[in-house]
């Protein structure tokens, strides 16, 4: 890992150059310290494992997930403390097939995450060290957040 500081201009060229097709920087935000992007869930672990190794991004505050009807999100925010940017990745889920990688084996935070988004939408975070259940007990057959559980699991 570089020990550089970068500004939001130098992150966002180096992920653009690295990947080229599969993230879509959004520049119609100019929040200060903040970057914004959607990426395909095929290149999310190389993505961040680059954020982390190549431009220091070393937490990972934020894993959720939003139930859009035809299509799931997993919501990533990574932080560069040394850089003191922000991003917030967006990765679009198959409503039918809602799996994506885990980012834990890159930051052992997003564990808990990643467990509590599973819990409430049914994502599943696929080479996640224990994914099961954190909230509601092992046998419960609904997931609460998806608009499609009625109320009281029914």
């Amino acid at each position: 890992m570089e020990n550089d500081t970068y500004s939001v201009e130098q992150v966002k060229a180096k992920i653009s150059q690295t990947f080229p097709a599969d993230v879509v920087l959004d520049d119609g935000r100019t929040e200060t310290r903040r970057l914004y992007m959607a990426a395909d869930r095929s290149v999310l672990f190389n993505l961040c494992k680059f954020l982390k190794d190549e431009l220091g991004f070393d937490h990972c505050s934020l894993v959720s997930g939003v139930d859009w009807c035809d299509k799931f999100q997993s919501v990533y925010h990574i932080t560069s403390y040394s850089s003191n940017i922000t991003l917030e990745i967006v990765v679009d889920l198959p409503h039918d097939e809602p799996e994506v990688d885990s980012v834990t084996p890159l930051w052992q935070g997003a564990n808990w995450h990643e467990r509590e988004t599973f819990d409430m939408f049914g994502i599943v975070f696929k080479g996640h060290p224990n994914l099961k259940r954190l909230l509601l007990p092992e046998d419960y057959k609904f997931f609460p957040m998806r608009k499609d559980c009625a109320e009281g699991g029914q």
